[in-house]
C-alpha cells in the first residue's frame, strides 16, 4: 500500500475554484492508478474522477465533467483535482485513492471504491451559495 495525504480543500464561494493535491509516500506513485472519490454529510462516498498510472485516460462522473481535472506529475509522486465552477452541491470530503497495479495495466481508470486499496485521510471542500 501506498500512504496519501491530500490538501488544498477549504471554503469557496460558488462559481469560485480549488484545487486539490494528493501526495503519495515514495517514488512508487506512478505503479498506482488514482482516483478522487468525496463524500457529503450523510450520504454514501461516491466517484468523482479517475487517472490511469500513465496519465493518458481519464473518466469523471457525469456531475462534474467539463467542471473537474484530474492530472497527475508522477515525477512528484502528485494528483492533482482542478474544481472550477463550484456549486454548493460539491460540497463534501474529497478522498484520494490509489490502485496498485502490473506493470502492463497503464491506461486502466477505476470509479468503484471498491477496486482502491489505499486511501487519504480525505480534505473538506466547503461551497457556500
Amino acid at each position: 500500500q501506498v500512504q496519501l495525504v491530500e490538501s488544498g480543500g477549504g471554503l469557496v464561494q460558488a462559481g469560485g475554484s480549488l484545487r486539490l493535491s494528493c501526495a503519495a509516500s515514495g517514488r512508487t506513485a506512478g505503479r498506482y492508478a488514482m482516483g478522487w472519490f468525496r463524500q457529503a454529510q450523510g450520504k454514501e462516498r461516491v466517484f468523482v474522477a479517475a487517472i490511469s498510472r500513465s496519465g493518458g485516460k481519464t473518466d469523471y462522473a457525469d456531475s462534474v465533467k467539463g467542471r473537474f481535472t484530474i492530472s497527475r506529475d508522477n515525477a512528484k509522486s502528485t494528483v492533482y483535482l482542478q474544481m472550477n465552477s463550484l456549486k454548493p452541491e460539491d460540497t463534501a470530503v474529497y478522498f484520494c485513492a490509489a490502485a496498485a497495479l502490473s506493470m502492463f495495466a497503464t491506461e486502466t481508470v477505476g470509479v468503484s471504491a471498491a477496486w482502491y486499496d489505499s486511501w487519504g485521510q480525505g480534505t473538506q471542500v466547503t461551497v457556500s451559495s
